[in-house]
């Protein structure tokens, strides 16, 4: 009798907690459509902080972590592709013309500032021998470069006599160009050195008479009031995406077979694409202008 008392009450407590918790979800059910938070159904997402007040500030800057005035850059559109110029550029060769350079004269014309003559077809332009130096209309300081270059495809010399150019920043800090497709030379002037100063870390040259790419980070010297300096140039290159330089100090101007220390100049300058008398091809160059950090506020 008391076994079938005791199975008749296990029977009646399960038969309510059913129904208990049958009436329990009936009335969460509801709750659970509408998403309320703690009945099943997921919260609503909180707004994300845009910025901080109350952060520590970070060493050796004026700005807390994540703070909230501190201003967003400006938005830059990128190229397409590789190689394009972005929105910001400075675009100082787009196939067509030599508009935006003068030529630094020579023999007849030493001294002289005369109109380009070297020559402009087929998207590209190419150094004319015994003719003068490229130089910009447009100075530079802090700059972003890209230049794409080939040397002839006809191999007639050798060694600095081979496919020689160079790209001169401020007019005096050398990035050698040059034919180092199986061309011996010495190393702080083969292509991608600091002519003078710096062999490239490694030697990325395409084919002889194949379109090569260098991609340039350039900081300018600073010099103080007293035109003394301060700080060296410094530089990054990438040869055809290849690091050659990261952030690699630069020792003075480019000079040949001796060293030829600083001399103050202006905080901009103009780029020069050097005449060394070979037919050196040149396309699709364009600068940007490097601005410092926190220089710049995005509207939105």
């Amino acid at each position: 009798m008391k076994r079938t008392i005791y199975y008749s009450l296990v029977a009646a407590g399960a038969a309510a907690l059913l129904v208990g918790t049958f009436a329990l979800g009936q009335n969460n059910a509801p709750n659970r459509k509408k998403g309320i938070a703690g009945s099943g159904g997921s919260a609503p997402p909180e707004e994300s902080p845009v910025g901080y007040s109350d952060t520590p500030v970070i060493p050796g800057q004026k700005w807390r972590v994540h703070d909230i005035d501190r201003p967003r850059p400006r938005h830059v559109t990128p190229g397409a592709q590789y190689g394009q110029p972005p929105s910001d550029a400075i675009v100082l060769f787009d196939g067509k013309d030599l508009s935006k350079w003068t030529e630094a004269g020579k023999r007849e014309n030493a001294g002289k500032v005369v109109d380009p003559s070297w020559t402009v077809s087929n998207g590209y332009f190419e150094c004319v021998p015994r003719k003068g130096d490229l130089m910009t209309k447009e100075k530079f300081g802090d700059m972003q470069l890209h230049v794409e270059w080939a040397s002839p495809t006809l191999v007639e010399a050798a060694s600095q006599n081979r496919g020689n150019s160079g790209i001169l920043i401020m007019s005096r800090y050398e990035l050698q160009v040059l034919d180092s497709w199986n061309n011996k030379t010495y190393a702080d002037g083969q292509a991608g050195a600091i002519y003078g100063w710096w062999p490239p870390l490694v030697n990325a040259v395409r084919k002889t008479g194949e379109w090569q790419a260098y991609d340039i980070a350039f900081e300018a010297p600073k010099f103080d009031a007293a035109k003394k300096l301060v700080k060296p140039a410094s530089i990054t290159v990438f040869h055809n995406g290849v690091l050659l330089h990261h952030r690699q100090e630069i020792g003075g101007p480019m000079a040949h077979r001796v060293v030829r220390p600083y001399v103050g100049h202006e905080a901009e300058e103009p780029l020069m694409l050097q005449n060394h008398n070979t037919k050196v091809r040149y396309r699709n160059i364009w600068a940007r202008k490097l601005t410092a950090y926190d220089s710049s506020n995005a509207e939105n």
